[in-house]
C-alpha cells in the first residue's frame, strides 16, 4: 500500500482573501520507502502533513490513503482511517508520566480493541524493535530525550499502520541522537513495509531517506537541491 496526493492545493483564510498553503501538490510514497520533505519554517511543510493525516481536508485534489479514496469519507470515516492505517509520530513525543513505555503503546492499541495478551506481545515486540525492551518498565522522567522519541515511533507502529507521518523528529536532539533516530525510521520503514514521509527543516541526515523533496511557497521540488 501507498500514499498518494494528487495536485493537492490548500488555502486558508487570510484578512479578506485566502492564503495558498499548497498549491497544486502531488507526491506518490510506495510501501517500504521514506521520502524527507524538507523546506523552511512557513513552506507548506505542516500542511502536506496535515492533509495526508487526513486531520485537513485539501480544496482541490485527491488524498489515497493505503487504496482508500480520503474524499468520500466523513470525519468518522476520517478518524477511523488515521486509526487503522496511519502512524502520526509528533515532534515532541508527548508521553504520558504516569505511564511505562510499554503502557504508552498499549493504549493506542487498546482504542482498536484488541486482544490484552497480543497487545502487550505487540508492544514488546516493537520496543525491543527500537531497542528499548530493557527499559519497558520505565517511566518518561527516567527516559533520555531520544529513547521518548524511539517511544513515540514504536506506539506510531503499535495498530500496523500503512503509512507513517513524521513531524520533526530529531528537532530536540543532538546531530547524533537525531541521527541515529532518522537510521531507526528508515530502517523500521523497510521492515514494516509502511509508507513513510519525514518532514524536517534539517538537512543533516538525508541520506538516509529513498527520496527527498522540497516545499517552497507550497510548491513542491523533486528532488531537493543539495
Amino acid at each position: 500500500m501507498s500514499l498518494v496526493l494528487e495536485a493537492v492545493t490548500l488555502t486558508y483564510p487570510d484578512g479578506d482573501g485566502r492564503l495558498t498553503a499548497l498549491d497544486e501538490v502531488s507526491l506518490t510514497v510506495p510501501a517500504g520507502r521514506l521520502t524527507a520533505v524538507v523546506g523552511p519554517s512557513g513552506s507548506g511543510k505542516s500542511s502536506l502533513l496535515a492533509v495526508a493525516a487526513t486531520l485537513v481536508t485539501p480544496d482541490r485534489g485527491r488524498v489515497v490513503v493505503a487504496g482508500t479514496d480520503t474524499a468520500g469519507l466523513d470525519a468518522g470515516g476520517r478518524a477511523a482511517l488515521r486509526r487503522e492505517s496511519i502512524g502520526i509520530v509528533f515532534q515532541q513525543p508527548n508521553l504520558l508520566p504516569s505511564l511505562t513505555a510499554v503502557e504508552q503503546l498499549q493504549v493506542m492499541a487498546d482504542l482498536s480493541g484488541r486482544a490484552p495478551k497480543r497487545v502487550r506481545d505487540r508492544a514488546m515486540e516493537l520496543l525491543d524493535a527500537v531497542g528499548l525492551a530493557d527499559r519497558a518498565a520505565r517511566r518518561p522522567h527516567q527516559l533520555s530525550g531520544g529513547q521518548r522519541q524511539r517511544v513515540n515511533i514504536a506506539r506510531a507502529l503499535m495498530n500496523e499502520p500503512a503509512v507513517l507521518l513524521v513531524d520533526e523528529p530529531t528537532s530536540a536532539l543532538d546531530h547524533e541522537r537525531g541521527a541515529a533516530v532518522v537510521a531507526l525510521l528508515a530502517g523500521l520503514t523497510r521492515e514494516r513495509r509502511t509508507a513513510t514521509v519525514l518532514v524536517t527543516h534539517d538537512r543533516a541526515h538525508l541520506t538516509a531517506a529513498d527520496e527527498v523533496t522540497t516545499v517552497q511557497d507550497g510548491h513542491l521540488t523533486l528532488p531537493a537541491p543539495a
